[in-house]
């Protein structure tokens, strides 16, 4: 491994809690379950792993990068035999992205209508009709100031 790789590898160690994802020996349990590989066939914890190990995760922090594709369902932690948990590295490799502000377009807008109305989507009158026709409450203000303060403490 080059020296940029050995640096590299420490901050994903630093940033996942330990070394333990450099014991994959690459079996494949993790890409059967993974719902992000069904859909894309570029998609691959496995892959994602191994570019880690060999220090090439710049080319993995880029908001057109396949680590926004992973949908963080888990199974990847839940099948994995060596406890990898290759979820924790790829969470680990979506933050140093976001710090370095290589983040996908339609992920900041999220983010922003988060922030903004402590909801992933915001309320549309069709939405607001579809409820009282079926009888649902109103759903009450949110607690913005809290949600700001949670999302700006993380």
């Amino acid at each position: 491994m080059t020296e940029k790789g050995l640096e590299s590898a420490e901050k994903i160690r630093k940033l996942v809690g330990g070394s333990s994802y450099s014991y994959c020996y690459q079996c494949g349990a993790c890409v059967g379950d993974c719902p992000a590989a069904r859909h894309s066939a570029e998609f691959s914890p496995r892959k994602i792993i191994m570019m880690t190990m060999l220090g090439l995760e710049d080319e993995l922090l880029t908001p057109d990068s396949i680590i926004w594709d992973c949908t963080n369902c888990y199974n990847c932690y839940e099948r994995c035999p060596q406890d990898i948990h290759p979820i924790e590295v790829i969470i680990a490799l979506k933050n140093l992205a976001t710090r370095r502000g290589a983040v996908p377009d339609s992920y900041q807008r999220m983010t922003k209508v988060i922030h903004e109305q402590a909801a992933s989507t915001s309320m549309t009158p069709t939405m607001e009709r579809r409820r009282k026709e079926l009888d649902l409450p109103d759903l009450y203000p949110p607690p913005l100031h809290e949600i700001r303060r949670l999302l700006e403490e993380v």
